[in-house]
Parts: C-alpha cells; structure tokens; sequence
C-alpha cells in the first residue's frame, strides 16, 4: 500500500494542515497510521465528511436545509 504525508494531503483536499492533524489524531480518515511523529495517510483515501457542520453531521449532501418559523 502506498502512503502519502498528512502535508501532502492538505493540498489535494484543500483544507489546513491542522485540520488533517485533528482527522489522524481522532482516526476519521481510513487507513490512516502513525510512523513515529509522522502521520502516513493511504492514497486512496477519500475526504472525510465535516462534522463540525450541520451538512456534515445529519449526513444530508448538496441540499438546501430549509427553516420553517415557529
């Protein structure tokens, strides 16, 4: 399996380094290892959905959330 560096993702996902520090250290992105203080992340692997979003959370994907008043 090859692997790449979580600074070498940042780029292909366009988020933070950070960001895909925080995905490794809570084991959100498959396939992910850690090679003394270097996370390696597999090729293959897919951008993790945001959870830190209400989009992310309930699971729904490019749709509009619509608010009803009380």
């Amino acid at each position: 399996m090859e692997y790449m560096s979580w600074a070498e993702e940042t780029g292909k996902w366009d988020i933070s380094e950070r960001r895909v520090q925080k995905l490794c250290e809570g084991e959100r992105i498959p396939g992910v290892s850690k090679f003394g203080s270097m996370w390696l992340i597999s090729k293959g692997a897919e951008k993790p959905i945001d959870a830190r979003t209400k989009k992310g959370r309930s699971g729904i994907k490019n749709e509009a959330i619509v608010f009803t008043g009380r």
